[in-house]
């Protein structure tokens, strides 16, 4: 049973504060209402994760209309009951619809999950507006920082779909091993008001974390929207780095340095934003960035790879116009950062290469020559730094 914490007494309440969090102890578990499950669902975006999605929601009994951008790909999914597109191989459970109409994917959704790439988001919000059942509630699948306003992608949406409940999906998710029903944890975040404290089962946090869960999806219930978005947004960014020394020719030793640090990063910019320092630890932060850097199934950590292994960038995926989230997310991060005042070193390494036609093999090194700092943030260790050390020996591998 989800819980907002310990009763101290049935029908009592009180307010306790956790490291600047209030929350509130509300009545007595068996006093309060079952979660009520959203009943119908439209996935906006047929790639391999809005498909992914729709059939962990399908799998729950539950009729999911899957908006695909292309008529033809809607048409062949309907037909093969597969996405052989993005998700070959994996036959689709009953109750998935495509369509390349919006309004008919919209009709009638009571919770909508947002799956096209983060740089189109607005674009795509806009043009659902007219369909939307009121109240609907929405929750965002792709990760980023909107470009030039420096906003959240919940607030983009907010800004473009307002009156709606607004929140985010994050965490280590694969789209095939989730398709593919693998034992998989996932973050539901949406903020939680006074209402939906005393009764947990209304806020849409709950209900689409029940509607959502069984089989081997398992989901985890937030209200730090914040934290959640940045951890996934920041995460694209240091896995494109921890690509690129790997490419390079480094080891377990130097990805788990980038692992870390890039966390530490993550907390600065979310605490920055009003979010919290602990939920950059969780599923959508820290176990999200493992996941990224641990595989090339990764887009992000393939695109660093072969970065680091000397490939030009037009010539990465064999030519071919591959979307890497974090490419994008480079810019607008570093952006961000250097707007509110939060240093990142690694994000600016990565965005320098990326974005500043700075040299790969250089600009890691004088990343890794930086006067030392103190680990964790609250020693303060005044000292007369005589200068960066001597850079190591970089060198980007010959391909």
């Amino acid at each position: 049973m989800l819980r907002c914490g310990a009763s101290s007494g049935p029908g009592r309440q009180s307010v306790s504060s956790i490291q600047n969090r209030q929350v509130i102890v509300i009545r007595h578990p068996h006093l309060q209402k079952s979660p009520a499950p959203y009943d119908r669902f439209a996935v906006i975006g047929a790639g391999a994760w809005g498909t992914a999605l729709a059939t962990v929601i399908a799998r729950r009994g539950r009729p999911v209309s899957l908006w695909a951008r292309r008529k033809d790909l809607a048409d062949a999914i309907n037909a093969a009951g597969e996405n052989a597109a993005y998700l070959p191989g994996v036959p689709l459970p009953h109750g998935i619809s495509a369509t390349s109409d919006l309004a008919t994917a919209l009709s009638g959704a009571e919770a909508v999950l947002m799956v096209t790439p983060s740089t189109s988001l607005r674009e795509m919000s806009r043009a659902m507006r007219p369909h939307l059942k009121p109240g609907a509630a929405i929750a965002i699948c792709c990760k980023g920082i909107e470009r030039g306003t420096g906003l959240l992608l919940s607030e983009v949406v907010a800004e473009e779909l307002p009156g709606h409940p607004m929140g985010a999906i994050s965490g280590p998710t694969f789209a095939r091993e989730t398709a593919l029903d693998h034992p998989t944890a996932a973050t539901v975040a949406f903020p939680f008001n006074y209402g939906h404290r005393l009764e947990p089962g209304s806020a849409p946090a709950v209900r689409l974390a029940v509607s959502m869960s069984g089989g081997g999806f398992r989901p985890y219930v937030s209200d730090d929207l914040v934290g959640v978005e940045v951890g996934g947004a920041v995460k694209n960014v240091i896995a494109i780095a921890c690509g690129m020394m790997s490419g390079a020719g480094f080891a377990e030793n130097t990805r788990a340095a980038l692992i870390a640090r890039g966390i530490d990063e993550m907390k600065l910019l979310a605490e920055a934003l009003g979010g919290r320092r602990e939920t950059v630890t969780g599923l959508a932060g820290a176990g999200d960035l493992t996941l990224t850097c641990s595989s090339t199934t990764s887009r992000n950590m393939s695109l660093g790879l072969q970065l680091g292994q000397g490939i030009p960038r037009a010539d990465c995926f064999d030519g071919q116009p591959v979307v890497v989230e974090g490419e994008a997310n480079a810019r607008s991060v570093i952006d961000l950062a250097r707007r509110i005042g939060v240093v990142m070193p690694i994000s600016q390494t990565v965005h320098a290469v990326l974005h500043e036609g700075a040299d790969l093999a250089q600009t890691f090194s004088a990343l890794w020559s930086r006067p030392i700092e103190a680990e964790p943030r609250a020693l303060e260790l005044p000292f007369a730094d005589a200068g960066p050390i001597d850079p190591f020996n970089f060198k980007v591998q010959a391909v």
